[in-house]
């Protein structure tokens, strides 16, 4: 049963929804507002956020914002529901991350039918490589974001290349040669001090999540099997 969360301030419409949704199978979670519908979110991770713009708290492009930049909730498919008919904001809604854009007054068949559609989709369809989630950290490979408990860090392009490439190896070794054929491109006319160079930027950058990067002397890199290793 996929659950769905209706983020609507009327609420004569939240119940012809909350109504026709559960008579289509679907479990149901509804909010007011949009704070609230953030920490019911991030709180049950629904399968599909139902979102009104016209929100009385916090308007629905901000809601929408707020959910695609968080590694927690970027994969959510978002269903922008909205008086709001013009080009323009279906637009700036498209922009946004959202996957559909339904404009009121609205056919709840038509309406069933879209979110069918979205729910259907394969992740292949609707998503890159999957976040990565590490302990304090998360990554988001596609968008090329790295977070350290929900703080963005801001990594150059080989800086993040390197990360995700020690993460996918986590527990083998990489020595230095290895690295810099496979992060810089054998090509590159560097020496391993760079290695040595960018790992210790990189550590310093994601503070505590630095420690899951270990030295293995005399070797090369490593990353840790688990978030508990904290070895350099």
């Amino acid at each position: 049963m996929a659950r769905i969360l209706v983020i609507e301030d009327e609420k004569d419409l939240q119940k012809v929804l909350d109504f026709n949704l559960r008579q289509a199978g679907y479990e149901v979670l509804s909010a007011l507002g949009g704070r609230e519908g953030l920490e019911l979110t991030r709180e049950h991770l629904p399968d599909l956020v139902i979102l009104d713009l016209m929100l009385p708290d916090l308007g629905g492009t901000e809601v929408c914002r707020s959910l695609k930049r968080d590694p927690k909730t970027h994969g959510i498919p978002v269903l922008m529901l909205t008086a709001k008919g013009e080009e323009v904001d279906r637009v700036v809604g498209f922009e946004l991350g959202a996957e559909d854009y339904v404009v009121k007054p609205f056919s709840i068949r038509e309406l069933l039918l879209r979110i069918s559609v979205i729910l259907r989709r394969s992740p292949a369809e609707t998503s890159g490589p999957p976040p990565i989630r590490f302990g304090r950290l998360s990554v988001d490979r596609e968008a090329h974001r790295a977070f350290v408990d929900e703080a963005e860090i801001e990594l150059t392009a080989i800086e993040f290349k390197l990360l995700v490439t020690l993460y996918e190896r986590r527990n083998r070794v990489q020595s230095r040669s290895v690295l810099l054929g496979d992060v810089w491109g054998i090509e590159a006319d560097i020496t391993t001090r760079t290695v040595d160079t960018h790992v210790k930027r990189l550590r310093e950058k994601l503070g505590p999540a630095g420690d899951y990067i270990e030295t293995v002397r005399g070797v090369g890199y490593r990353f840790a099997d688990s978030p508990g290793g904290d070895k350099r």
